[in-house]
């Protein structure tokens, strides 16, 4: 658990399987869409080379930053096989954002586990730590790294 500001290219180590060669978009890169408004595809991701891909888990989430992004995005997947990048209303009052309250579907999904999710625990988690047991836990989702989450960001 940490208490200092998320860091808009940390990498957990529950995503280390496809670190360094990027084959799924990592969390850190995940949190910027949803915060600039962009529904990136997979494929988008995998048609940009290594380098593209590293600079945008290395692309700064401040508001200006992210502002950049968008721009980025839609000019880079303009003329893409599977078309522009979509966007999306830019994330605001998700529930991972909120560091006062736990989402019930969280606190399910960690009471499956056996895991007791206190809120000091919630609220001493950032932002990124946040998103990304959020978007472990949420319907749809195969939840197969959401145990290895919960170990990392609550130890």
């Amino acid at each position: 658990m940490t208490s200092e500001a998320p860091s808009a290219s940390h990498c957990f180590d529950f995503e280390s399987d496809f670190i360094g060669n990027w084959r799924c978009i990592p969390l850190c890169v995940r949190r910027k869409l949803d915060l600039c408004g962009v529904k990136l595809k997979l494929n988008h991701w995998l048609a940009l080379n290594q380098t593209q891909r590293q600079s945008l888990v290395d692309w700064e989430d401040t508001p200006e930053g992210l502002d950049h992004l968008r721009q980025h995005l839609l000019a880079c997947t303009e003329s893409m096989a599977d078309g522009q990048a979509k966007t999306l209303p830019i994330a605001t009052g998700e529930a991972w954002q909120n560091p006062i309250e736990i989402p019930e579907l969280l606190t399910a999904a960690a009471e499956t586990r056996g895991i007791s999710l206190r809120l000091e625990q919630w609220s001493a988690l950032n932002e990124l730590e946040r998103f990304a047991l959020c978007k472990l836990a949420r319907p749809g989702h195969d939840h197969h790294n959401l145990e290895a989450a919960f170990s990392e960001v609550l130890a």
